[in-house]
């Protein structure tokens, strides 16, 4: 198995598994309790994810499988999750 470099979860290819490596907090606070919520759903680093299907013309939402759960994010929420693609 080979690791590539992070990339925010947003931009990986539909159907590419990846490991969360990392969530940036940001400096907004509406959005770093996004963030907190994402971490609570199981957003954490080591955490395996897939995003499954993407919305018409790679369009919101993503249906992004983490862990035995799938959850439907926007970009705008993927892109705060660092993942590095895992390649077999």
């Amino acid at each position: 198995m080979r690791m590539h470099s992070p990339m925010n979860l947003d931009q990986l290819p539909e159907q590419q598994w990846a490991t969360v490596a990392d969530v940036t907090v940001p400096a907004d606070s509406a959005d770093r309790e996004l963030v907190l919520r994402l971490v609570e759903l199981g957003f954490v680093p080591g955490e395996r994810v897939c995003i499954v299907a993407e919305g018409l013309g790679k369009r919101d939402p993503l249906a992004v499988r983490v862990g035995h759960t799938t959850f439907a994010l926007r970009r705008h929420e993927a892109s705060f999750i660092l993942v590095t693609p895992i390649s077999a």
